[in-house]
């Protein structure tokens, strides 16, 4: 995931976000996007994204852009969102994150642009398959270490849960907002206790109840073995078997 904030709807906005991934992220081969028919809708600003892509002056500019660095700009067909269905399920992970920040909140372009990193920060360390058949092995490969050969690492910010809110700056309201984000779940393996977090673990006994069902579970985690039902509970993938039939 690779999320940038744009001042406004503009071609010149579309190739400066464009540049910024170019820079930190190095030169993509291919570059997928939705057609423009799909930006349409009853919200104004897909209407004006709709529009500047339609636009020939932009079409130009962007093509000049990759030309220049032989990218391969590609569209989706018209009125086929299914084609984008990997890039959709990022948008709506971080729709996920993003609404309950943009609620009550008004954020400045300085804000927003932290906050996205930070959300991209958190898609790219979400689990995706255990880093080996050790059970006492609670780490897993994320999508981070693709790109950085490592997980990420959060500064520590203190939690400002007891303090009032009058009382708070507004870097500290965005940390207090950001310190409850969470990872989707169809992907982590069990929902913890810190703040509803999501958290690793290995299950390490099932409890089958008197009708033979399994509802509660027994968990090994860093530093402790715990129980936890199973409605909180998620298993990573383990194999290629489990991969393929997912």
């Amino acid at each position: 995931m690779h999320l940038e904030a744009v001042s406004n709807l503009s071609t010149d906005a579309c190739l400066a976000a464009l540049q910024r991934f170019v820079s930190r992220r190095g030169l993509p081969r291919k570059v997928f996007s939705d057609n423009a028919t799909n930006f349409v809708g009853a919200n104004n600003e897909l209407a004006k994204l709709a529009d500047l892509f339609e636009s020939e002056m932009h079409k130009k500019k962007l093509n000049g852009f990759c030309a220049k660095r032989n990218i391969e700009w590609s569209f989706i067909p018209p009125r086929s969102p299914h084609f984008g269905g990997l890039w959709e399920a990022g948008v709506k992970s971080t729709k996920f994150h993003l609404r309950p920040i943009l609620a009550d909140h008004k954020l400045s372009y300085e804000e927003l642009t932290t906050v996205l990193a930070q959300i991209e920060a958190i898609l790219n360390s979400r689990p995706l398959i255990p880093s080996s058949d050790d059970p006492n092995d609670l780490t897993a490969i994320t999508p981070a270490h693709f790109f950085k050969g490592r997980e990420f690492q959060a500064v520590l910010e203190p939690s400002y849960e007891h303090v009032k809110l009058g009382r708070l700056s507004r870097w500290q309201i965005l940390q207090d907002l950001n310190r409850s984000i969470g990872v989707p779940g169809q992907q982590i393996i069990f929902k913890g206790f810190n703040d509803d977090n999501w958290n690793l673990a290995r299950i390490i006994e099932l409890h089958p109840g008197k009708d033979g069902h399994v509802r509660v579970v027994t968990l090994k985690t860093n530093d402790s073995v715990i129980k936890r039902a199973v409605k909180n509970v998620c298993l990573l993938p383990l194999d290629d078997e489990e991969l393929d039939a997912s």
